[in-house]
């Protein structure tokens, strides 16, 4: 039982799903922080971006509106900052346009060279 749940922690898609986690996590503060700054600027052209008081008819719905509008603020970061690049690179990848790959440092090339002499021995 013991070596069936090592396998699978080490299987790679627990792995992979686990640095996906982190990776996102650790993205999501940046959105935030970006999202807060676009809502800051939009704040000082507008006003504050904050409908909690809109009550149409005595229904309180300024809250999700608020929310929504975060939403769309956060959708159209992901997507102009993350999307659109990835599928424009996507693109070049599949005419055959790819970047040429940065030459690596003296250091990878010292470090790689330690590794295989360590897996000789």
């Amino acid at each position: 039982m013991v070596k069936g749940f090592k396998d699978f922690l080490m299987r790679g898609n627990v792995v992979d799903l686990a640095v996906a986690v982190v990776i996102g996590a650790a993205f999501a503060k940046v959105v935030d922080a970006f999202v807060s700054m676009v809502m800051d600027l939009i704040g000082k052209l507008g006003g504050q971006p904050n409908f909690s008081s809109f009550r149409p008819g005595g229904v309180a719905v300024g809250a999700f509106l608020t929310a929504l509008f975060g939403f769309l603020v956060v959708a159209a970061v992901v997507y102009f900052l993350v999307v659109v690049p990835m599928n424009h690179l996507a693109e070049r990848r599949k005419q055959g346009v790819e970047p040429e790959p940065v030459a690596p440092s003296e250091e990878i090339i010292l470090l790689s060279e330690i590794r295989d002499s360590l897996r000789v021995r």
